[in-house]
């Protein structure tokens, strides 16, 4: 394997027996008693009868149907029409209903419900206050940054090799320091709506200038301004309440504690986003810019209004710029079963699945090229970071695995086959790649496409789809799910993963 290619994974979780999980087997043994219980009395009549339903049982516990088992689904659409009845699906803001209060507190929907955004101490020369994004329901904090890269689309394969080999060296950061829980790349492509150029053609046409230019000028404008897209990047990384807790203790305590350690982890990632990875510029949002963020995500067509206030107010500082925090979000959002409405907005999200056969550095790049004018697509890629003891188990367990699954084919007489071989391969490498020092961590991604909700939101899906498909990826659409998918996949906060229980 190359920094160009990346094809070092396994599945993130191993079966104990033919693949099934410990509380399935479970279930399937219990569900085969009265079976067993009716050969051994002779009973043929009541297994003749039982035979179907351990059948039927058997197919709900153990067969995936679109990366979920039966039960599952069964589960989420009682639990979807539930909450539809009970009035939970739809959600309106406090600033829409006229009850807002405070203007700087966060007013989200959804799992973003429990986000609160705090303003840091002053920090470096310009002495500015980065924000701190607390999310109450996950017990964790953490910072965004936006940065600037100048892509791989035209870099050399030295130059691919030293930017994936500089993405490895920062997750092995994140995994060594033992206080970044999750790092969160997003790519986020949105429509040019032509604020920059309308106020560059203000301020530089002349009145005496030739009609034939300026006619050429306009029509350029409104040909290519439609088809245009503008493409912004953000950084998060997440900590734990329970990795935090301690040294924050140990550097004042409160809020400023937690900055002041969140602001070492920071430097470690600006560090590494500078050095190998080759970005730019990074700059670490404060409450104004996040916000900004926060409301380009829910609607993309706000940015002209936003960027043509900036530029006034730099001309008549009395110009309101920004948007505050209470006003950030949807004024009213609805969770369809495959679909997100959000104002005037509607999207779909896709998780994605790695290839058998491996992944190319820059493969994705299809998913953020929008399909038609006025279309915005975002990519997230999330690093959850993993201890080396964790690390540990997980490759003895698969490697376990892949030696039982090997000596049962021998003793039944069967050959390995080439995806089986690759596995135990793969499983024998990793725990080399440990001993050496080595980090181990489980990437996932989301991608989401949003469209005006006027458009015909399900074919703009399968446009996703095929865009996800065509590099060799499988998407997986986050059906009866769409809320948290998009509040994961296009809202740069680090709302990703679930935590598991008793995970550090």
């Amino acid at each position: 394997m190359t920094a160009m290619e990346y094809g070092d994974y396994a599945r993130d979780r191993t079966g104990w027996f033919l693949g099934m999980s410990g509380p399935q087997l479970a279930l399937v043994l219990v569900g085969a008693l009265p079976g067993l219980a009716a050969v051994n009395g002779g009973r043929w009549l009541v297994l003749a009868v039982w035979a179907p339903v351990w059948a039927l049982l058997l197919a709900l516990l153990v067969i995936p149907v679109r990366g979920r088992p039966a039960t599952g689904w069964l589960i989420a659409l009682v639990l979807h029409a539930l909450g539809a009845g009970m009035g939970w699906t739809r959600w309106q803001s406090r600033a829409a209903a006229g009850m807002a209060g405070d203007l700087g507190e966060v007013d989200l929907p959804g799992v973003l419900a429990g986000i609160q955004i705090h303003d840091g101490p002053p920090t470096g020369i310009a002495m500015t206050r980065v924000a701190l994004v607390q999310n109450h329901a996950a017990r964790t904090w953490g910072a965004v940054a936006r940065i600037v890269h100048p892509g791989i689309g035209l870099a050399e394969p030295a130059d691919r090799n030293r930017m994936g080999a500089g993405l490895a060296e920062l997750q092995e950061i994140a995994s060594r320091t033992e206080l970044i829980d999750l790092l969160v790349i997003q790519v986020r492509t949105v429509p040019d709506d032509g604020a920059e150029r309308a106020a560059w053609e203000n301020a530089h046409r002349r009145a005496g200038g030739p009609g034939l230019a300026r006619q050429v000028n306009d029509l350029l404008g409104q040909m290519l301004t439609p088809a245009s897209v503008r493409t912004e990047a953000f950084v998060t990384i997440v900590v734990g309440e329970d990795r935090i807790a301690k040294p924050a203790r140990e550097a004042g305590g409160g809020r400023d504690g937690r900055a002041r350690v969140l602001g070492g982890a920071m430097a470690e990632v600006e560090s590494r986003l500078r050095a190998a990875m080759g970005c730019t510029e990074v700059t670490w949002l404060d409450s104004p810019a996040l916000a900004v963020a926060i409301r380009t995500g829910f609607a993309p067509g706000e940015r002209a209004a936003l960027i043509t206030a900036q530029l006034a107010a730099a001309r008549d500082p009395a110009v309101a710029t920004g948007i505050p925090l209470a006003a950030a979000g949807p004024t009213a959002a609805t969770c369809e079963m495959r679909h997100y409405n959000h104002d005037a907005w509607s999207s779909v999200t896709d998780t994605i699945l790695l290839p058998e056969r491996g992944a190319i550095l820059g493969a994705l790049a299809p998913v953020l090229a929008p399909t038609t004018p006025g279309e915005r697509r975002a990519l997230t890629v999330f690093f959850p970071a993993m201890g080396q003891g964790r690390a540990d188990k997980l490759t003895q367990r698969a490697e376990m695995s892949a030696i039982t699954g090997d000596e049962l084919r021998r003793a039944t007489g069967r050959l390995a086959r080439a995806k089986q071989r690759r596995a135990q391969a793969r499983a024998a490498g990793l725990d080399e790649k440990l001993a050496k020092g080595r980090a181990l961590v489980r990437p996932c991604a989301a991608a989401t496409v949003t469209v005006p909700n006027t458009w015909a939101v399900s074919e703009f899906g399968r446009r996703l789809d095929a865009s996800i498909r065509n590099p060799g990826f499988i998407p997986l659409r986050l059906d009866l799910a769409q809320d948290s998918g998009f509040a994961a996949g296009a809202i740069p906060l680090g709302v990703g993963l679930p935590r598991v229980r008793g995970w550090r």
